[in-house]
């Protein structure tokens, strides 16, 4: 795994590249700003950019922005102090693939990085359940591809999504197939709907009404 950090103190980038370099993490590089991130982002092409939000030059929220749709291979992490819901939503719209606290236990963040590497969504269930509850309040907008592009099996896929499953175990146990299966079906939702993450197909799913959002009851 080779990881981007991005953050403007000096002490906690230094402490968190020795913490991931303690699990196997290779750090290609470092950044002070949003700027900085994204030409280091441009040269390494890291897996994951592990990206603060209040940065001087250009902030997280706008590096996430041009990153996503530059380089929509390099996943961006948010790794931040910012406990503001208005953050959150706004960088699941932005393309991050994850919102992480820095309050978070070292072994915690190793496995959502892990995650992130086999491109789940980076949120605790609490975030997830934020963002499916504010998506599915504000889905006026329903001008994108009618889900009827999608085959019943990617509906399928992209309910379970919506409901919370977004491992590629956890939706291959539920859809009685192989977790390469999976990956095959998630990536062709992904080119369907013009979006880069689970994240943002959840979003993008819910704003438009893909699916019903009201929750299903225990089965």
């Amino acid at each position: 795994m080779r990881v981007l950090i991005a953050d403007d103190h000096a002490l906690f980038r230094d402490g968190l590249r020795s913490l991931l370099e303690a699990h196997g993490v290779d750090i290609v590089a470092e950044a002070k700003d949003g700027s900085e991130a994204i030409a280091l982002a441009r040269l390494h092409r890291p897996d994951i950019v592990l990206m603060d939000l209040m940065m001087p030059v250009t902030n997280g929220l706008a590096a996430t922005r041009l990153l996503s749709a530059e380089l929509p291979g390099v996943r961006v992490v948010v790794l931040t102090a910012s406990e503001d819901d208005a953050d959150l939503f706004e960088a699941v719209k932005s393309g991050a693939q994850g919102y992480l606290s820095k309050n978070l236990e070292a072994q915690e963040l190793i496995t959502f990085l892990d995650g992130a590497m086999n491109d789940e969504p980076a949120l605790s269930p609490a975030l997830a359940r934020k963002v499916l509850g504010e998506f599915a309040r504000n889905q006026g907008e329903r001008d994108g591809p009618p889900v009827s592009m999608l085959t019943d099996r990617e509906q399928e896929v992209l309910v379970l999504l919506t409901e919370g499953v977004t491992s590629n175990k956890g939706l291959a146990d539920r859809l009685f197939v192989s977790e390469n299966t999976v990956k095959y079906h998630l990536r062709n939702i992904l080119q369907k709907l013009h979006v880069n993450n689970r994240a943002q197909v959840i979003a993008y799913a819910l704003r438009h009404g893909l699916v019903d959002p009201t929750p299903r009851g225990p089965e």
